[in-house]
């Protein structure tokens, strides 16, 4: 029986994932698999089927609701929307004044995670090992795709929103990011600020249709793979923290749409060549603090996580 107090860690934990979302570089699913919450959140969803809609045809509300897990659902994505919507602008706010200190704590949180994720390989083989060398070059090979220009037609909005969605739910692979690569991360997150409900609702209907299928492919490889899946998944993360290195170089810059010139494309540097070539403190002492607190703040999730595993053993 779940308390309030689990709804309020739960909303929490959809928060943590909203939030993550919102930067290019960091994946809603790596927060999740961080939390203990990943199969579940895969398994809920996958209940959203096809005996799903017969219930709820029948009007079964109740049964329709136990059937999907809805109060976690709807207790999750809450959290995760109330993030997307308030934290976006304070996301921006760290990037622009806050870049190193904001990448280095993203980067600990990840180093961990990949560590922490790799151990629920419980055996190793050639198969294993290969798909997490795939999955550090396919993140890597992401990472490294330059931005394009797209249509902003409502067909490429839907679109846009079912590749995302896939990312956002694998860890290591950011959903923004992939959103950059489309040319739609500006677009989208302007279209949140300016609440346009046509690209909005056009977007959210791509993300339930892409969520809805790969949901399903996740869970099964996770059921009939395993080890493969797990390693896979560490090779994402471990792979992505090229894009979440705390030092950039900018390359190139273009003008946003509130005309102001940001950063277009960007490449890691060393802290010694990124003081002398953007002619700003490297910041290293700071880096290595926000570093050592993301790495501690899934070190703590994880205690906790087993302390409570541990209470509800003694209690079955």
């Amino acid at each position: 029986m779940q308390t309030i107090q689990d709804y309020v860690k739960l909303f929490l934990k959809g928060v943590a994932m909203g939030g993550a979302d919102v930067v290019p570089g960091v994946s809603g699913g790596t927060i999740a698999f961080i939390t203990g919450i990943y199969a579940t959140l895969l398994n809920s969803i996958k209940s959203v089927d096809a005996a799903a809609f017969r219930l709820l045809l029948g009007f079964k509300i109740k049964a329709f609701w136990k059937h999907i897990n809805g109060s976690f659902l709807i207790t999750l994505f809450a959290g995760i929307l109330l993030s997307i919507v308030t934290l976006a602008k304070v996301i921006h706010f760290l990037l622009e004044h806050y870049p190193i200190q904001l990448w280095s704590f993203f980067f600990g949180l990840v180093i961990i995670s990949a560590v922490s994720i790799s151990r629920e390989v419980h055996q190793w083989s050639v198969a294993v090992v290969v798909a997490g060398l795939a999955g550090i070059a396919i993140a890597y090979w992401v990472t490294e795709a330059t931005p394009g220009e797209t249509p902003e037609a409502l067909w490429f909005i839907f679109l846009s929103g079912a590749i995302a969605i896939c990312a956002m739910i694998l860890p290591g692979i950011s959903g923004s990011f992939i959103l950059l690569i489309m040319g739609k991360y500006a677009f989208i997150l302007e279209a949140v600020n300016e609440r346009n409900i046509a690209v909005i609702g056009m977007f959210a209907l791509g993300c339930v249709v892409g969520i809805l299928s790969f949901a399903r492919v996740i869970s099964w490889l996770l059921e009939h793979y395993h080890n493969i899946a797990i390693a896979l998944l560490s090779g994402f993360m471990i792979g992505s923290l090229n894009k979440i290195w705390p030092w950039k170089q900018v390359i190139s810059t273009r003008v946003d749409s509130s005309g102001e010139e940001v950063p277009f494309l960007t490449k890691n540097a060393l802290p010694a060549t990124y003081e002398r070539v953007m002619g700003e403190p490297a910041l290293l002492w700071q880096a290595l603090l926000f570093a050592l607190l993301g790495i501690a703040i899934v070190v703590v999730l994880e205690q906790v996580a087993a302390r409570n595993d541990k209470k509800v053993a003694k209690t079955v």
